[in-house]
């Protein structure tokens, strides 16, 4: 069934196309006789590339006007809601340049306790936190081998001293023996003298022969040469003598300074307080070993505090021994500035400039205020955080409908936790965003949605 009538559609369209041609040839030979006495006129064909070129023209124009409109509208653009942003108003006011500074209260002078010679402790006579008056005992250590070397020095020293003595004792009667051999020679050039003077006498009489004459003369002349012999070493003697005094001395006074320090190095096996003050950080028990230099504690200065706070940086070149800053009512100066910066800061020491405030403690954190400089009429933008991101730069000021913010470049100048001083850029009663800038750094206009 589907055959036939497949074979029959087929046959249909045959016959149809068929009719048509024989109408088309019955067409054109009409047209032929009709016009078998004249030519037939050809249409020119135009060419398409002037159209071409013309909307080239067209779009090009299109793409500067839309890149001069996009470069008078400020480039990139961005839609944020303007519930996210803040946005604050550029004002004239007084300009305080200062800045808030966190310190914490520290004892003016701390003297720190150190072991001098380590050891066992004994006995602790106080407790940490304690009031203490200069040299009050504080603790007790022993230490057996330090007792034995200061009895070994001692020892020492003893043996030193004696030998010292003894030679003290041979060079005195070494200069006693001289004194007493001069005596016999003065003694015996005497009676010698007396005796020549007699036998000259006696040697024209003939009396005493000529030889013991000379032999008496000789034996005085041998008396003389001694004495001068004798005197010449008494001489040497006597400098050898006070050299080697003033020697033995100087060393018998070492001797006896080293005993003394041993001595004391012993006696610092009691602890004791060096000022007066308050004892903290005193935490020892009894039996415990302690090394020599290991910290036993400290002594603050009492009812006496300062107070260190560490400062940004930014103001290194701003902050100066001497510049005032105040704690509630009461005033403070810098007195000292630390070189290291650690982390971005500095650290620096205030002291009470008159009376300090009661009740406060060690450690205690108080908020103070740093004067920088005089106060001064200026333009004044609130502080944001929007500084940190653009250095003071630029800003993104806000229309006067509020439907858009630009980007514009600022000068600024000092600022405080509250304000930052307007140098050139911004004019009084324009809206300016202070929120962070962190996601708009690459964005010259801001779109400010409502939602």
């Amino acid at each position: 069934m589907n055959n036939s009538l497949k074979a029959v559609s087929k046959k249909a369209k045959q016959e149809a196309i068929l009719q048509a041609g024989s109408s088309q040839a019955q067409a054109d030979s009409s047209q032929v006789r009709a016009g078998a006495g004249m030519d037939r006129k050809i249409a020119k064909q135009k060419s398409p590339w002037p159209k071409f070129v013309w909307g080239g023209v067209a779009i090009g124009i299109l793409v500067w006007l839309l890149a001069g409109i996009s470069g008078q509208t400020g480039g990139k653009m961005l839609s944020v809601s303007s519930q996210r942003v803040v946005i604050s108003a550029v004002s004239r006011g007084t300009f305080e340049d200062f800045i808030p500074v966190r310190g914490r209260v520290a004892p003016a002078k701390t003297l720190f306790l150190d072991a001098i010679e380590g050891g066992r402790v004994e006995r602790i006579l106080v407790e940490d936190g304690a009031a203490l008056e200069a040299g009050d005992l504080i603790v007790e250590l022993s230490n057996a081998s330090l007792q034995l070397s200061v009895l070994g020095n001692e020892a020492r020293v003893a043996e030193q001293l004696n030998n010292m003595r003894s030679i003290e004792l041979s060079l005195e009667q070494n200069r006693l023996r001289h004194k007493r051999n001069l005596i016999d020679i003065e003694h015996q050039i005497k009676l010698l003298t007396r005796q020549v003077a007699r036998e000259q006498e006696l040697v024209t009489s003939g009396a005493v022969s000529q030889s013991q004459f000379d032999d008496t003369r000789d034996t005085l002349q041998w008396y003389k040469n001694q004495r001068e012999v004798t005197l010449e070493s008494q001489a040497s003697d006597t400098r050898m003598q006070e050299s080697q005094l003033a020697f033995l001395k100087q060393t018998g006074e070492r001797l006896e300074s080293n005993l003394a320090i041993s001595r004391e190095n012993l006696e610092n096996m009691k602890v004791r307080a060096p000022v007066s003050g308050k004892l903290s950080g005193f935490n020892i028990e009894v039996g415990q070993s302690i090394g020599r230099g290991e910290r036993l504690g400290q002594i603050d200065t009492p009812n006496d505090y300062k107070v260190t706070a560490f400062i940004d940086e930014f103001y290194l070149g701003r902050v100066d021994i001497g510049q005032a800053a105040v704690f509630e009512q009461y005033p403070l100066t810098i007195s000292k500035i630390y070189p290291q910066v650690q982390n971005g800061q500095f650290e620096v020491d205030f002291t009470f400039s008159g009376e300090q405030p009661n009740g406060i403690r060690r450690g205690q954190t108080v908020q103070t205020k740093l004067t920088l400089g005089d106060a001064s009429k200026a333009l004044l933008l609130p502080n944001g955080a929007f500084y940190q991101d653009t250095g003071g730069k630029w800003v993104f000021v806000v229309s006067d409908d509020g439907s858009e913010a630009v980007k514009r470049s600022v000068r600024l100048g000092r600022r405080n936790n509250q304000f930052i001083e307007v140098l050139d850029g911004l004019e009084q009663g324009e809206r300016v965003i202070t929120s962070p800038y962190s996601s708009y750094r690459d964005i010259e206009r801001l779109v400010l949605a409502s939602k």
